[in-house]
Formats: C-alpha cells, structure tokens, sequence
C-alpha cells in the first residue's frame, strides 16, 4: 500500500479512535447525565484517543517514507559481490544508480550484466517485503494506540492537560522548524559566500564599480577577466525601488485615506476589490506591460522632448513596478486607518478640529506604526522583483543615476547566474550568494530602522 492510501487509513482509524475514546468516557461516567463527574469534558477524551492512534503510527510511517531507500539500497550492496561492494563511492553509486534504473525501467538493457539484473531483483524483493511489513504494521500500531488508551479512560485521567501539551509540543515544533529553516538558509547563504569571498576580495566585491562576472575557463581565453563590483548592481536596485516608491506611496496611501474616510460603502466595496486584483497580476503580464506599452511611451516622450532615452529604462521598470506594489501599501494602510478607534476620530471633532485636521493630527499618527509597515512591505517586494527588471530595465550593469538609462538589479543578476547549467565551484556562481549575503543584511537593516521609527513614535504617542 502506498504513502498516502497508509496515511488515510491511519487517519480513518483515528477518526474513529475519536468516537469510541468520546463514547467511552460517557460509558465510564455512567450516562451523558454524569459527564460532569469527568475531569474533562468527553470531546477530550475522544482527542486524546484520537491522537494516540495518529501520532505513533504517522511517526513510523514518516520514519519508513524518510528511510526507505537508504535501508533497501544498503540490503542490497552488502549482498553485491566483494569486487563491487568495496569500489569508491563515487562508483559505487554509478552502479547502485544503474540497479535503480534497472528497476524502475529507465534503463533496460539486453546486455545488462547478471550481477546488476540480480541485484535489480533483489531491490524489488526488499522493497516490496518493505510495502508489506508497513502496510501492517502502521495500522497495527495505530490500533495498538486505541486499544491503550481504551483501557486507561477513567473519570481522573486528565484527558483535557495532556491533549493541551499535545498541541504546544506541536506549536513549540512548527516555531522550531520555521527558525531552523531561517538559520539554515543563513547558514548556506554565508558559507557559499565565504566561499567566493576566498576568489574574490570582499573590498572589491564592495567597493568595486564594475560588474562583469565572465571568468575564463582556460587560460588561454579572450574577454572574461571578471570583475566583481557590487555598486552598480545595488545603485540600479536603489534606483528602480526608488522610482516604484514615488508611485506607489504616494498613491497607495491617499487611496487608502480616500476609502477609509472618505468613501460611501457602496464606493468602498467595489473600489477596494478592484484595487486589489492589481496584486493577483502575474508579473511576467506587468514585464510585458512595461516593454511594449510603457518603455516606448518613455522613449518617444524623452524623444519629444530632446532627451536620450534607452530602450530599456529603469524609469519604464520602475513606474511599472510601482503600479504593481500599490496595492501592498494601500490595502494594508487602509486596514490600519479602520482600525483606529471612532472615539478618537469623534474627540477630534468635538474639540472643533475638521475633518482632513483630524486625519493629518489624529488618524495618520495613530495608524504609523502600521502604515510604516506597509511601506516596509512594499520596499522588500520592489528590491525583490526580478521579471519586471528583467524585461523593461535591462541586464546593462551601468552605474548611473540617470532613471532614463538601462540599469539591472541585484535579483536579475541573481538569476541571470544561475540559470543554465553552472559548476558552483566558480566565482561567478558562487558571486549569487554573495549578492543575496548582502541583499539580506540590507533588509535586515531596513527591517531594524522601520521598527526603531515605530518604537520611539509609540513611546511619544502613549
């Protein structure tokens, strides 16, 4: 029996742990008239039960999943003969690779080697012995877990406490998972980069005003000296970022203000939605929004007007980007401004302020702290867009300050090195890691700064 068909019945058998557990704190209690007498209330028990049919058995079963191939494939290399078990790793598991093949049908050949179509069999055996013993004995353990718990079910077993720690050790379980998945990403992101650090001098790569990251492969090889220079790439993310927030802040924050104060509710409920379906636009559409409508439109304008505009502007790129995060600023604000008490709104007005008086003085100050936030957001999607960069600003590495010119960004460049097939030995695969290392520390910085302004304005505020 497969994965999944195992989880379901072990699941199915829980559900039903579930009942006989509720059922049989009722029976112990003497009747549904003398639940009181129970320590918890009779759902408990039933979860508990439920629980200890589940939580075994999907350990187990999670356990095999994990392991299963490591087991079978250890089985069958220690019975290979001597001259193949004792290889090189790096052989061995070209041949433990071709017994796999072998066994999924990948890769049949008529002259495959006796030895090779001997262990495909056996690999099938011990994989199947495996399905076998699993399909059993996960639902026997799930049915060993009701039956325990069945017996135990008495009025004083603290059912409620235990499924209670239950749901913490769960709780305190995911918090753990998600703070190690952020340590290990920091984790390989610095020691990628310590790697490329050891090639490249981490001044040059900081202070370093060239970007072109062709090393050559043979030392005989024109035109790829390499140079690492981090300032363009970062000016060009500062740049475009700069140009989608003069849009978006702007715009997002008085339409948030306009639909919060302002706005009939019949206005509001069909101006928000629509609003918000900016931010479901995939941003391939906004890319090619942005070349064929807005980049031209820039470039016969700047024509008009005397001024030398490249076919791919970072002003094209960041106008384009900026319509699209205008729904992170102003949905999100427009939440924070409904979310200020009406007392204090009324306050303002009784002492004899108006009504854009009381918003300047009252609202806004009241909604920074989360209006700071939206911004914040809106800054972290606009450094971390990639495909409108890509196909409206360009890959050009220029260091300019021009919105007029072609730039590119610390995310394309990300990209750009590690599409195709790369050898992660290279600086110039490695130098992607590098650019996230840094990307990474400046949104953090961003992150400390944004929280220091929300934390003194609330000291003055309250």
């Amino acid at each position: 029996m497969s994965a999944p068909a195992l989880t379901f019945v072990i699941l199915a058998i829980a559900a039903l742990g579930w009942q006989i557990g509720r059922r049989r704190a009722l029976t112990v209690a003497g009747g549904p008239a003398n639940a009181h007498s129970l320590h918890s209330r009779p759902v408990y028990f039933g979860a508990l039960t439920a629980l200890w049919c589940a939580i075994p058995a999907l350990l187990l079963l999670g356990l095999w999943v994990l392991f299963r191939g490591s087991v079978v494939t250890a089985l069958v290399v220690a019975d290979l003969p001597p001259e193949l078990r004792d290889l090189p790793e790096n052989q061995l598991a070209l041949v433990v690779n071709d017994i796999r093949n072998q066994v999924a049908g990948n890769f049949v050949r008529d002259d495959a080697s006796p030895v090779i179509v001997g262990a495909a069999e056996r690999y099938r055996y011990f994989d199947g012995l495996g399905r076998l013993v699993s399909t059993v004995i996960a639902p026997l353990v799930a049915l060993l877990g009701l039956a325990l718990v069945w017996r135990r079910i008495a009025p004083r077993v603290r059912a409620r406490n235990h499924v209670e720690g239950a749901i913490l050790v769960f709780i305190v379980a995911s918090s753990t998972v998600a703070i190690l998945t952020t340590a290990g990403i920091v984790l390989s992101v610095l020691f990628e980069a310590f790697r490329f650090f050891r090639s490249v001098p981490l001044f040059d790569f900081l202070l370093g005003i060239e970007w072109s990251p062709q090393t050559a492969i043979r030392a005989d090889q024109v035109g790829a000296s390499g140079a690492f220079g981090m300032i363009p790439l970062f000016t060009g993310t500062l740049l475009i970022s700069a140009v989608a927030m003069l849009v978006a802040v702007p715009v997002g924050l008085m339409s948030a203000i306009y639909l919060a104060e302002y706005a009939s509710r019949r206005l509001r409920s069909i101006a928000k939605p629509l609003l918000e379906i900016l931010a479901g636009i995939p941003t391939v559409v906004y890319g090619f929004f942005a070349a064929l409508a807005v980049a031209p439109a820039i470039r016969d304008a700047g024509g008009a007007l005397g001024l030398e505009v490249a076919s791919q502007s970072a002003l094209a790129a960041g106008l384009v980007m900026g319509v699209m995060i205008i729904p992170f600023v102003s949905s999100l604000s427009d939440d924070v401004i409904n979310a200020v008490p009406q007392a204090l709104r009324e306050g303002s007005l009784g002492l004899g302020a108006t009504k854009s008086e009381t918003i300047r003085q009252v609202v806004l100050p009241a909604a920074l702290p989360g209006i700071v936030g939206s911004i914040l957001l809106a800054v972290s999607r606009a450094i971390g867009e990639t495909m409108i960069v890509v196909m409206a600003a360009g890959l050009a590495a220029n260091l300019t300050a021009n919105p007029l010119e072609a730039v590119t960004t610390v995310t394309a460049q990300i990209v750009t090195l590690l599409v195709g097939d790369q050898e992660f030995d290279s600086p110039k695969t490695l130098a992607a890691f590098a650019l996230g290392l840094v990307l990474f520390l400046v949104t953090l910085a961003l992150n400390v700064i944004a929280l220091h302004v929300v934390r003194r304005y609330r000291e003055q505020y309250e």
